[in-house]
């Protein structure tokens, strides 16, 4: 049987990539200030995405905890930018309360819109919150050559994304961003 262009892309890609994390959460920051690691700031969401990441043959290489600011978050975004990170995730602030101003402080950096993204972890989300999937604002595009996802803050919908979605594509994202 021929393999298709996406598994033949997939197959010729990197295996192992560096991961920035950033969790949005103003109560958790004024708490904790500037951990080294989600485990040092009880970040359930964050410990999820490192573990995930690392039992996947991936590194974190990037952790920063911020306010629901958007200069905090612009600038843990460039900053992670800086970094040896390939893919940059980032977690909380997505929703729709006026304080979740994640996706209007990242968006505006998109170069490229990766809008398959959000439809897609939102139909994965369905069968786990029915039609409450209307509320998530998930997105992810490109800046500077590395792609960024932006995700609700729970455990359960970082999960998903990273386990269904995000490590089994990194690969071929990483692979077409940097072409």
């Amino acid at each position: 049987m021929k393999e298709s262009t996406p598994e033949i892309h997939k197959k010729e890609a990197k295996k192992s990539f560096s991961f920035a994390l950033i969790t949005i959460s103003t109560s958790r920051y004024e708490k904790y200030g500037n951990p080294a690691s989600p485990e040092e700031a009880e970040d359930l969401s964050g410990k999820a995405m490192k573990d995930l990441l690392e039992a996947a043959g991936h590194k974190v290489s990037f952790y920063r905890l911020v306010s629901d600011e958007k200069t905090s978050i612009t600038d843990a975004v460039l900053a992670a930018l800086d970094s040896s990170a390939d893919i940059i995730i980032t977690s909380g602030g997505t929703g729709l309360a006026p304080k979740d101003i994640t996706i209007e402080s990242v968006t505006p950096l998109f170069e490229k819109e990766i809008s398959g993204f959000g439809e897609l972890f939102r139909y994965k989300s369905i069968e786990d919150i029915g039609t409450s999937v209307i509320l998530t604002r998930a997105v992810a595009g490109v800046i500077k050559g590395k792609a960024v996802f932006c995700l609700p803050g729970s455990p359960n919908a970082v999960k998903l994304a990273l386990s269904e979605i995000i490590i089994p594509e990194a690969g071929h994202i990483v692979r077409h961003v940097r072409e």
